[in-house]
């Protein structure tokens, strides 16, 4: 990989242990450039705010030691390409934000329709519910033809990314640590199928870095910098994912959150987010309807408590035979789909009326229930 003399400089600096973006751009303002960075004394450089006689030290070690090419052969091995902040190819959201990363390592393509992402995130330790719902959002959201974006963790992150490629749509991960080793472990698989999918993995750290605690955080802010909002699924009251919620309100993005039972633990984080004002979301549709038109949908997506169904053949047009008279009422008036209470009002019943004739029609399979309490012939 051929970088430029001021991009190898800069990923020397980038390569130096302890110095993240807000203290690189500091260093930068300061000096001017990464040779004049060099060429300062300790002194100077604990001139620079939040910089310690420690981190200045290793600041005149790391650079004059550091192995740019050492780190570009292993990205050529993993197959990762560096996107500089200033790029054609850098996403021009993330590049918006307060401190955006000065590179990205990105496995896989970013695409200019990525600009409108949405994050799905929540809890790792997440609820059958949870991860149900997740996925269906994941699901529906590509389906509509948006970018999935979320951190590849355990619970609600993987089933949002496995939604998303179930419904062959894009997803992108963004990791906390290098791109050299996948972290978790478990999802090296899921991993593959989103690059495989066409999708991407994204980092901003060095290729061998292990992901430690303190790094998730600023992992968050690159996933709800890149998406236009944040859909927080289920979170516990210290949740991971609420910090992501609370970059995504500082960067000016929407933030959604889907209810759980009022007396879940693994909700609290999420219900206590609705009061303070995020959006409450059903489905997928909310989240598009709020949007503005993010993506036309493609299909319409199906609600949470709706399972997955395959496509449906085409409505039959025979009367069936032994219907007694409100049943034909309703076959008749069925010769399209119609709501519950548009039902009603062709048969003349109140829906407490019909609730059983429905279900018994639906038993016999011939009518059948579809998304938004709609009916059709079978």
């Amino acid at each position: 990989m051929e970088l430029s003399r001021n991009d190898r400089d800069l990923l020397a600096l980038h390569l130096v242990p302890g110095i993240g973006p807000r203290l690189m751009a500091a260093l930068l303002e300061r000096f001017s450039s990464v040779p004049a960075i060099m060429e300062a004394s300790v002194t100077e450089l604990t001139e620079v705010p939040h910089l310690g006689e420690k981190t200045a030290l290793q600041v005149q070690t790391s650079l004059k030691s550091n192995d740019v090419d050492e780190e570009l052969e292993l990205m050529q091995r993993h197959g990762v390409a560096l996107i500089s902040l200033g790029s054609p190819d850098y996403p021009a959201p993330l590049a918006a934000i307060a401190t955006p990363p000065h590179f990205l390592y990105v496995r896989g393509r970013l695409d200019p329709a990525d600009a409108n992402a949405v994050a799905v995130v929540g809890s790792r330790t997440c609820t059958s519910y949870g991860r149900r719902v997740a996925e269906r959002m994941g699901h529906d959201l590509a389906r509509a033809g948006v970018t999935v974006i979320s951190g590849l963790a355990r619970g609600i992150d993987a089933a949002a990314h496995r939604g998303a490629l179930d419904a062959k749509g894009r997803t992108i991960a963004v990791l906390a640590g290098g791109l050299s080793r996948i972290y978790p472990p478990e999802h090296a698989d899921l991993a593959e199928e989103i690059v495989a999918a066409g999708g991407a993995l994204v980092a901003e750290v060095p290729m061998r870095m292990e992901p430690m605690s303190g790094m998730f955080p600023a992992r968050n802010r690159i996933i709800s910098g890149l998406c236009r909002g944040v859909v927080l699924v289920e979170a516990a009251e210290k949740s991971g994912a609420l910090i992501t919620a609370s970059h995504a309100a500082n960067q000016g993005r929407e933030v959604f959150a889907i209810p759980g039972p009022v007396d879940s633990v693994a909700s609290a984080g999420t219900l206590q987010l609705l009061r303070k004002g995020a959006k409450l979301a059903r489905h997928a549709r909310d989240v598009l309807d709020d949007l503005h038109g993010i993506a036309p949908l493609i299909e319409q997506p199906t609600l949470f408590d709706e399972p997955a169904r395959a496509p449906a053949a085409p409505p039959t047009t025979t009367a069936p035979t032994n219907l007694d008279p409100l049943q034909q009422a309703i076959w008749n008036c069925l010769e399209e789909a119609r709501t519950v209470d548009e039902i009603c009002r062709h048969v003349q019943k109140h829906s407490g009326q019909l609730s059983g004739v429905l279900m018994t029609l639906e038993l016999k399979k011939i009518i059948r229930r579809l998304p938004g309490n709609v009916y059709e012939r079978h």
